[in-house]
């Protein structure tokens, strides 16, 4: 899921709490509930509903201005989704840890060098990117593949990380002109 982005015009809206926000915040039980519920229809109404919340939050934070929370909030609860998603991959055995790795290595750095930025207290965002986007939609379909049974996994899955490998090429390429303040 891709990260926040500003609102036309570049500037972070409202800093009270909204509407967003919420939609951000639905997707940390629903990565809980799709841990949780084994049922593979529960998971695919799930997924469908965290891809929902990511559309209509960044939706909702450029129609009508994002909160500084969000801008944090949206990015946090993509990872945690992602990341509870493709545990229940690597538990049911369809691939392997290292394609599961590969998959996620967008997310991984992306994680890390937010990590770093934080701890030398220089923490900035980069809007969302074309790869980035395309990661996002590559990894859901990785899922909806994986709860359908497709024999399509493995081969989205690969293309999901090879997608991501460019999207960290070209995340690494905007770092000294991209950035902005995390939450500005």
């Amino acid at each position: 899921m891709p990260e926040a982005s500003p609102p036309p015009g570049g500037r972070q809206g409202r800093g009270a709490f909204g509407l967003a926000d919420l939609l951000s915040l639905a997707r940390i039980p629903l990565a809980a509930a799709f841990v949780a519920i084994p049922d593979g229809k529960v998971r695919l109404v799930i997924l469908a509903v965290a891809g929902f919340t990511d559309l209509a939050d960044g939706w909702l934070a450029r129609w009508r201005g994002g909160s500084r929370l969000g801008g944090l909030l949206d990015p946090v609860a993509d990872k945690i989704f992602i990341a509870a998603a493709f545990f229940v991959v690597l538990m049911s055995g369809e691939l392997t840890w290292w394609e599961i790795a590969l998959v996620l290595l967008r997310d991984i750095l992306a994680t890390l060098a937010f990590l770093v930025a934080v701890a030398t207290r220089r923490p900035r965002a980069i809007p969302a990117r074309a790869g980035g986007k395309a990661v996002t939609l590559l990894q859901l379909g990785t899922l909806l593949a994986f709860l359908t049974g497709s024999p399509y996994l493995q081969h989205l899955a690969w293309a999901a990380a090879a997608v991501g490998l460019y999207a960290i090429y070209d995340y690494a390429r905007a770092i000294p002109t991209g950035t902005r303040p995390v939450g500005g």
